[in-house]
Order: structure tokens, then sequence, then C-alpha cells
């Protein structure tokens, strides 16, 4: 059963029709929240820095809601919840991205939409439950792009996501504000700064990385299938994934693995989510799931040996910034230094992954978006509310005699106008046309194809059988005709040389791309640059400008594979003379979830050894940049 999001008039109906569903119990294994509350920071008196400054929500008679209006800071926040939180070792704080349904009860559910303004559920989603067992405590749905659109958090009803950087008054005029990236930039935020321990998100092209990447934070975007997505509103249904941010690793894992860890958390109202017969057997198949050792290498001063990364060459792109290649390359000699070994690697349709998923994602959300009429799903608009309508059509409709086929148009026009934003409307009608008969086969067939071969350059790299594929289908021939992959300069003195990024020219025929035979995971930075001001985004000279920003993640997405970023130590930035701290990614094979965590806390841990790489990271968390 979906997440349906229903009409004011229509929500009775809806309550009696899912309060069977809504009230069934989980099946998830206990977790014990003393033990994870070892891996949290601190709260002391952080939260009520915000929550105490909220105003009482007020309903269109005047009467209180019983919830609260986020204060103006940041705007991470849709709605929070009333009065303070008090730290309690049973419990964690987590703010939910609000496209994930919380009980109406407690929180709106808007999808940072006009066509669901007010909404209040009848039901809570999967994920949010198992939160709450594991000893969650709400403190509020954050802002995002709607319905997830967007890489920036600029397009939301309830106002723009953006850094206000706690700098001296000298500095506040010449400051300007940065992007949180997007989508899920509310919850980034609210992880940064300290108002929630662990915050839920969306990530379907990398909505939890990117965000997580400009703001020095962890995201992590599990296996598809791994989370329930039931409760989730679907934007792309094949690639839209739960995920989660924290400022450090540790959470995530001891969330994610373990006994008690929500891979085991299968949930048959979600029709993608993997059977718990399937979970065990691909458990069995993969180390971590079964305690909570942090590494099974037998020397605790090579954490990651016996392990060995891949370099994807594709990824040295032209617009990559300079400073992040060199934290790209330094992170590769730290993995070395850690007993890992290093080489590059082929993903040859990573060129077109980035053209397959701006034609996937739109043409699943054109199909999703149609239930949001105003009469099914969404807010009806008595009158016409988006200043942008054409006036010649207003007055001939108002005039004259429709038929039932005119009035139920102007109808659907009126509350798709009103309530729907541009980048929504832009990408309804993108997705609208590749499905066209015109269309279909140029576009949208071979997105699939290309998707494809996504899937295929990753799983001819990694060490792992993706369990997803039979066997007798798997091919090392990868899109450009060339069979198998050499090990040259995969150790040794040559391996630094093999991966000297800047040296390497972007037009490198493909065929002397050459890497191990198999890796267990692949290195790459998260984004190609820095977070960008919010001028600079505005005044781009095309809205998918953007888009470029995910071209790292979107790969990842295609292939249902589990990716995390974490932040790198500081690197100067050359163009504007200061030092910010680059998000780096760690993708894995399908279910290796577990120790695709593991590693990334190692590698975290040891990059962030020095006090003052730590001060640094802490004042980019605040300011989006480590300038002292």
């Amino acid at each position: 059963m979906s997440a349906h999001i229903r009409h004011a008039g229509s929500r009775r109906m809806a309550r009696l029709r899912l309060s069977s569903s809504a009230t069934t119990p989980l099946v998830v294994s206990p977790a014990s929240s003393q033990h994870f509350q070892q891996w949290l920071p601190s709260r002391s008196s952080r939260m009520s820095r915000r929550l105490l400054s909220t105003t009482s929500a007020m309903a269109s008679d005047g009467s209180a809601t019983g919830k609260t209006r986020p204060p103006v800071d940041w705007n991470q926040f849709v709605t929070m919840g009333e009065g303070t939180v008090t730290p309690d070792v049973r419990t964690f704080t987590l703010a939910v991205k609000d496209n994930i349904v919380t009980l109406g009860t407690e929180f709106d559910t808007t999808c940072a939409s006009g066509m669901l303004q007010g909404y209040e559920s009848p039901f809570e989603a999967t994920i949010v439950a198992q939160m709450r067992s594991r000893g969650a405590r709400i403190v509020g749905k954050t802002n995002l792009d709607e319905f997830g659109m967007g890489s920036h958090n600029l397009f939301s009803s309830a106002g723009v996501v953006q850094e206000l950087p706690e700098l001296p008054e000298t500095e506040k005029t010449e400051a300007k504000s940065l992007s949180v990236g997007g989508s899920s930039g509310g919850s980034a935020v609210a992880v940064r700064l300290g108002d929630a321990d662990v915050a839920l998100g969306t990530d379907t092209g990398g909505s939890v990385r990117l965000p997580a990447a400009y703001g020095g934070i962890v995201g992590f975007k599990p296996s598809y299938g791994m989370l329930s997505r039931f409760g989730v509103v679907p934007y792309a249904n094949s690639l839209d994934t739960v995920g989660l941010l924290a400022p450090e690793v540790g959470p995530i894992r001891r969330l994610i693995a373990g006994n008690g860890g929500l891979w085991k958390g299968h949930d048959a109202r979600d029709p993608t989510s993997l059977s718990l017969k399937t979970r065990l057997r691909l458990a069995s198949q993969r180390e971590g799931y079964d305690g909570d050792s942090k590494s099974s290498a037998p020397d605790e001063q090579l954490p990651l040996a016996g392990l060995t990364f891949g370099i994807p060459l594709e990824y040295n792109i032209a617009e990559l910034d300079p400073a992040i290649r060199t934290a790209w390359v330094a992170a590769a000699a730290q993995l070395r230094r850690l007993g890992a070994t290093v080489s590059a690697v082929s993903l040859p349709s990573t060129q077109h992954a980035l053209s397959s998923y701006y034609v996937l994602a739109p043409a699943e959300a054109a199909s999703n978006m149609a239930r949001y009429d105003g009469v099914r799903y969404g807010k009806m608009q008595e009158s016409v509310g988006n200043t942008e309508a054409n006036p010649e059509t207003e007055t001939e409709t108002a005039t004259k005699t429709e038929t039932a086929t005119e009035a139920e148009t102007v109808l659907y026009e009126r509350a798709r106008g009103a309530g729907l934003g541009r980048e929504v409307q832009r990408r309804i009608l993108l997705g609208a046309y590749v499905l066209s008969s015109t269309a279909r086969d140029n576009y949208f067939l071979q997105a699939q194809r290309v998707r494809r071969l996504v899937v295929r350059d990753f799983d001819a790299v990694f060490r792992l059988q993706n369990p997803l594929r039979d066997p007798e289908d798997a091919d090392t021939t990868n899109s450009e005709g060339y069979q198998g992959y050499s090990t040259a300069g995969s150790a040794g003195e040559d391996a630094d040389d093999h991966i000297d990024l800047s040296d390497l020219p972007e037009g490198l025929p493909l065929a002397d791309k050459r890497g191990p035979a198999r890796v267990d995971f692949l290195l790459c930075p998260t984004a190609p640059t820095p977070a960008p001001t919010l001028e600079d985004v505005v005044a781009a000279p095309s809205p998918v400008d953007a888009y470029i920003n995910d071209v790292f993640t979107v790969p990842a997405s295609l292939a249902g594979l589990p990716a995390i970023s974490i932040p790198a130590p500081p690197v100067s930035q050359s163009s504007t003379s200061t030092t910010f701290c680059p998000g780096l990614q760690l993708i894995g094979q399908f279910w290796d979830d577990a120790r695709l965590l593991r590693v990334a806390e190692a590698v975290m841990e040891a990059s962030f050894q020095h006090p003052g790489d730590k001060e640094s990271l802490a004042k980019h968390r605040r300011t989006g940049t480590s300038q002292a």
C-alpha cells in the first residue's frame, strides 16, 4: 500500500481505510538505545536555543493547533515540536524530512508544497515507527525542495534554506549565503547546528549525500530495498531511498547494522522491501551484519588491510574543483597508509548516467504527480491562485458555459497551477514529454538501457557478486568492447603515479584506463565543487545548470548501491583564499552496507585525529568554511 495523500474532504474516509494497516505491529528486532547513545555527541542545552524561540501555530479560526512554527534561523524546519528536549540516555533526537509522513496529530506533512498545505496524515511511515522503537524523539519536520525536486533547497513553500554564518559583525555585510544542498537540506542543517542527533532524508539522486558534503557531516544512502519506503511521498519510485544524516558515522552504523539493526526490518506494505528470508541470506554472504565489531582485520594499526579501493577515472571531470581533486588524492594516500590497496578503475557508462537520471526520474515523477488534482489528492483551489495564469483564459472560462470535461480541466489547472512550484512543473512537463509516443523510444527506453550499463559497469569492478543478477549473465566486457582489467599499478610505488588525477587528461581513451580485476569499494568526490552561493545558483543562465551537482551521486542511485558521504580534512580553495572540508563518497556493492559503514568510520576517524582538523570541521558546519 502506498502512502496516499488525501484531500481534507476525504480525510475521514482515509483514516478508516488505513487504520488497520497503520496499527499493524512492525516486525523489528529490538535495539539497545542505551548502547546506541554512546555514539551520540553531548546535547546539553543546544536544543533549547531554538525550541524556546518557537511560537504556537494558529489555526484559521485563531485557535492554537498544538504545533509550533520554526524560528527564523537557517529555515531548516517546516514544523517543530513544542518545548525543550531534555537529554535522556534512553532517547536520541530525530529530525524527519517533511516528505516522510508522521501522524497528523503531531506534525503536518506538506512536502514543502502548497498542494499539501495543512495535510495531516492518518498513519505514520514505517521508518519513523522503526526509529521511535529504537529511542528516537522527533523534534520537527525539516524543510526540503518541493516534493524532493531540487539540489539547493530553493524550491520550497516554506522558504529557502540558507546558511546564516555566525560571523563577526564586521564580516556579515560581505558574507554571502551558501547553498546547503538539496533536497534534504533542512535535515542536513538540523544535524549541522545540533538541533538533532540524527536526521531522516530521502535520496533519489544524491539528495542526502550532497547536503552532507556541503555541510561537513555524514550522509548515508543504503542499498535500495533495505529501508521501507511505506509512508514516503514518492518522487521516483525506482530511485527513492530513505537515507540518514549524522555528525559521525557511528550513530548510523549502530542503527543500520548489528543484531538489532534496521537491515532486518522487512515491511510487507512496501513491495520494494526485501523479504526477511532474502535479507538473512544476503547477510550470511556479507560481513558486519552479525555483530558490532568494528573490523575483522587482525592488525588494529592497519584497519583496512586486505581491502582494495578503486578510483573511478571517469569522475575526474573538467569541472572538478582543484581543491576537491587534491582532497581526493590525499584520501587515496590515506587509504594506503591504513593498509588498503588503491588502484584505478573504469566505469565507462558514467558519462551518460546523469542524462539517464534526468530522463527516468522526471518520467516517474510525472506519473506520481498526476494524482495531485485537487479532487482525489491535494488542496482544492476555489479560485485561481497562480498569478502567472493566463488572464484571457480566466475571463473566458468564467463567462462561458463549460462542458464537464472543460470544467474538470480548469479545476485541475487551478489546483496544480496554484499548488505546485515551477521546478515541480518543469519536471512534470519533462517527464510527460519523454513518455510521449514520439519521444519514448528515443529518450525513455534509451535511458533504461544506459541504466543497465551503469549497473553492469559497477558489477564488473566489484569483488563481491551482485545478488540481484544471474551469475550466468555477468559480463566483464564493458560498453566500449574491451575485456577485463589489468592489475598494473595496483600496489607499490607506481600506484601513486597511477592515480595522480591532476596529470590525467580527461580525454584519455577508455582502453587505456585499466584497474584491478576486482575492488571492494570505490572512492570519489561527492560533489564536483564546494557549496556555491545562492546568488550564483539563482543567476545561472539555465535551471538545469544545477543538475551537474548530482553527477557523482547519480550512478550509485541508478544501480541501487549503498553510498556514503564523509567529510575530508580541510583544504584550501585558491580562487577564494578560504579553506573548507569537502565531501568524499565511498560506494559499495549491493547489500554491503555494514562493511561500507565500518570502512567509512575507520577512514573518518583516521582523517580527523589532529585537533586542528576537528576544529576546522566544526567551524565548517557552522559557517560553510573552515577559514580561521
